[in-house]
């Protein structure tokens, strides 16, 4: 199969619109070819006349570590343009940003998960390109997750860099086909194409959304396998707690939590008690670990861990966003008293609880806290917005 950036730049057709254009790449460290050459390399190389680059949260290097980490705009010292930081001073592109080029190639390999930011960066590229009249060129590359959907839909009013717009968790996009919806939903009169993918089946063995023949490459720091990829939905919900979600380690959100104060086997047992139909898909494991930074630093940690992969692994029966939402279901039965939502400033939201702008709302949180609240009553409230979800994708999808 084909991505799109080897489309691209192995198809004279498709670049022949950019003759005469200046050029800018929006990029990271995954962003490059199927003999990985960096696609800013691939791009010159091929006599595009590239006039800027932008790189995301983490950067274009994909240097910066954590959450609310910026970077800073440079020039590059082989090229000698201007690398433009849209997690710095800014996380929009400012009017002078989008007058260094005509169109924008916006090629970031995403996760499938509403939250890591790369959707909203392509959000605000598309409004300001709507408003300066540019184009975009998503060069579209799989979704690793796959297809499915899940989680609840974020609810009005709670918007954020995390938080773009009314999706579920697990989105089952490819930014190509986000792109598209973004044009329709947010009404935008803008030039918009995809350079889609050649034989990207997600779904289906058995890379089940990412082709066994690509190696992985980290498209930001943390994010270091498929594993991760397809447990994300769920374990990027720990940033919004005092539980490890592994970083100081070598498999950071790769496990359902981490502390030295719980007892990952009885959480298990619990969590097989209450709701086992929420376990199915994947295999968990429980583990030790000492992180070298971040929370408990220095600290034995118990915790479970996630294997998503293999024999394991279930792509349509796996539920990460659930079988989170079932270890703190867990953890709050048997520590009642346990401090577990961790109150603090979370990308760029100050006045709402961290796990309330990664979810988009207070439902599952408030589901969690609910001494009474059963399963069911989180299956009603998501199997109704993730039916709502896949309606309303449908038209947009691409590769199904």
């Amino acid at each position: 199969m084909k991505f799109g950036i080897d489309r691209l730049i192995t198809e004279d057709e498709l670049r022949a619109p950019l003759e005469g254009k200046r050029v800018s790449l929006v990029a990271h460290p995954a962003s490059v070819t199927a003999q990985l050459e960096h696609s800013l390399d691939a791009l010159i190389g091929r006599g595009i006349n590239v006039t800027s680059a932008f790189g995301p949260q983490h950067g274009l290097k994909g240097d910066k570590q954590d959450n609310m980490v910026e970077t800073a705009d440079e020039t590059d010292p082989r090229y000698g343009i201007p690398i433009f930081s849209l997690y710095g001073e800014v996380r929009r592109p400012t009017g002078q940003m989008m007058s260094t080029a005509d169109v924008f190639l916006f090629d970031l390999q995403d996760l499938g998960c509403r939250i890591y930011t790369f959707v909203t960066t392509l959000l605000y590229l598309l409004e300001e390109a709507a408003k300066t009249g540019k184009s975009v060129w998503v060069l579209d590359r799989p979704n690793p997750a796959g297809g499915p959907v899940e989680g609840t839909l974020l609810l009005p009013g709670q918007e954020s860099f995390v938080g773009a717009a009314p999706m579920t968790m697990r989105h089952g996009m490819t930014m190509g086909e986000m792109g598209h919806w973004f044009v329709e939903h947010f009404n935008l009169d803008v030039d918009y194409r995809v350079i889609e993918m050649e034989g990207w089946k997600p779904g289906k063995a058995p890379g089940f959304g990412w082709p066994d023949n690509r190696v992985w490459i980290n498209p930001s720091p943390n994010a270091a396998n498929l594993n991760m990829a397809r447990a994300y939905a769920g374990t990027v919900m720990l940033e919004g707690t005092t539980l490890s979600e592994g970083r100081g380690t070598t498999r950071p959100l790769e496990v359902l939590f981490g502390a030295p104060d719980i007892d990952a086997h009885a959480v298990l047992e619990e969590m097989k008690r209450v709701s086992p139909m929420w376990l199915r898909g994947c295999r968990l494991r429980e583990c030790w670990f000492e992180p070298t930074f971040h929370k408990h630093a220095g600290n034995l940690c118990n915790g479970l861990m996630i294997h998503a992969e293999g024999p394991f692994y279930d792509h349509h029966e796996f539920k990460p966003w659930r079988l989170q939402a079932l270890a703190f279901k867990a953890i709050c039965t048997l520590y009642p008293d346990y401090e577990l939502w961790r109150d603090f400033p979370y990308e760029y939201e100050f006045d709402r609880l961290a796990i309330d702008v990664i979810n988009g709302g207070p439902v599952l949180r408030e589901w969690v806290d609910d001494t009474e609240a059963e399963p069911g009553d989180l299956e009603e409230i998501a199997g109704t917005d993730e039916e709502s979800w896949r309606e309303t994708i449908a038209p947009h999808l691409i590769y199904s």
